[in-house]
């Protein structure tokens, strides 16, 4: 099962292009640090920016970087179902294990189309499956009727990333489904929440620049050691917040170049941030002692 801490790592640039030395730096820290599992080219991966080649080389460097010590989870969704198919394909052919479809965005599928849409994509390859909801950039949630008959109908599909903010559908999910479909959180403020009613884990963001300290937190809930989760997510709380004071993944790329692990560089529409947040952001690092 894909339980535990998945970094939704961030593709660093230079000059334009991929950073692939960066990119394998980042894969070998994650994996030191003890992270569970890497999520390239998901939203945190700026996904949007990236043509098809790149899109696949760069889930293609994290599976040779992380050379089977952790799961990779390929993000391969699009809004486009036949996109998804030959993204989800070509991830396989390099070797991912597993792939995450994020629900099709600005087309605002209906539930029946969510559910075609999803069942295609999992017919199409021999990679399990983790869907992933989140209405606040898609516009439109996967519903519980059609989690539910997704989980029933595709073998392939074994969980779901949530990231519609709320315990209670995490409640929802998990009494309606299989106890062996994963429920992750996708939101780090949210991790501990999710967990106590049947999440287990997390694709954060936050471990992308603090890897030890969420896995630590992820742990020890699961160990039942909640008074020690609890302490570490307060100490990182202000860090979970303050890496969405603007649109991810800016402040998270601000925040890696801030302790010299990449460049900061972006792709339009995306850019720096503004002065006041960047800050912000730096005072939380400082006081972290993570620069």
């Amino acid at each position: 099962m894909l339980e535990g801490t998945h970094t939704a790592i961030v593709t660093p640039f230079r000059n334009g292009k991929v950073d692939e030395a960066a990119l394998r730096q980042l894969v070998a820290w994650q994996i030191r640090e003890g992270v569970d599992g890497l999520v390239p080219v998901g939203t945190t991966g700026e996904s949007p920016t990236l043509d098809f080649d790149e899109h696949i080389r760069v889930i293609e460097i994290v599976v040779q970087a992380a050379a089977g010590k952790v799961k990779v989870i390929a993000g391969t969704g699009a809004n486009s179902t036949h996109e998804a198919v030959e993204l989800t394909r070509a991830a396989e052919e390099v070797g991912a294990d597993a792939s995450l479809q994020v629900t099709p965005y600005y087309n605002k599928p209906s539930q029946e189309g969510l559910y075609r849409h999803f069942k295609k994509i999992a017919g199409a390859t021999r990679l399990p499956m983790i869907l992933y909801s989140v209405p606040s950039r898609c516009g439109v949630e996967i519903g519980l009727e059609t989690c539910r008959r997704l989980a029933r109908d595709c073998r392939a599909i074994i969980g779901i990333k949530e990231a519609g903010g709320t315990p209670e559908r995490v409640s929802q999910l998990r009494g309606m489904l299989p106890e062996k479909f994963v429920i992750l959180s996708g939101d780090d403020s949210l991790t501990l929440p999710f967990m106590a009613v049947g999440a287990k884990g997390v694709i954060s963001v936050a471990s992308n620049v603090a890897p030890s300290a969420v896995a630590r937190m992820v742990k020890a809930f699961a160990r039942g050691k909640v008074t020690a989760a609890q302490r570490l997510h307060a100490r990182f709380y202000n860090l979970f917040k303050n890496l969405f004071i603007e649109t991810n993944p800016i402040p998270v790329k601000a925040a890696l170049a801030m302790m010299g692990r990449i460049r900061e560089e972006y792709r339009l529409p995306l850019c720096e941030m503004n002065p006041t947040n960047r800050a912000k952001l730096r005072q939380t690092l400082r006081k972290l002692k993570l620069i």
